[in-house]
């Protein structure tokens, strides 16, 4: 275990299965306790809470050692992940409140393409050596 643990993607990934499902949790609870009528409002709290669990993984198992301030890493960190939840939410949106299909698969599309370009963001842009 040690030694796949060495390998920046295979931390990526785990951590990334964290965040999602720490957001998949909050996005059902928003559906199915809070009742929030729109998929896609419910969405954006719910990455707003997997955003920051991924940014301490991020900072702390993904990219560990990076010397930059933390207040500067997580600046950059948000912005991206700004844009990220926007991108999310609006697939969802499309896919579950305008094309009637189900949120789950719309969250799968948009956690797939937020999974591509958080890493690499976060390698070269939020967490650069």
């Amino acid at each position: 275990m040690d030694k796949l643990l060495r390998h920046q993607p295979v931390r990526y990934i785990i951590n990334g299965l964290i965040a999602t499902c720490v957001s998949y949790a909050v996005l059902n609870a928003c559906i199915h306790l809070a009742h929030i009528p729109s998929a896609g409002v419910a969405n954006f709290i719910a990455a707003v809470v997997g955003i920051t669990v991924s940014f301490l993984g991020s900072r702390h198992f993904v990219f560990p050692g990076t010397t930059e301030s933390v207040w500067h890493q997580l600046a950059r960190f948000w912005i991206l992940y700004a844009v990220l939840a926007l991108l999310q939410a609006s697939v969802l949106f499309l896919w579950t409140d305008v094309a009637k299909l189900d949120y789950r698969i719309g969250f799968l599309i948009g956690t797939f393409l937020q999974m591509v370009c958080s890493y690499f963001g976060g390698k070269h842009w939020v967490f650069k050596q």
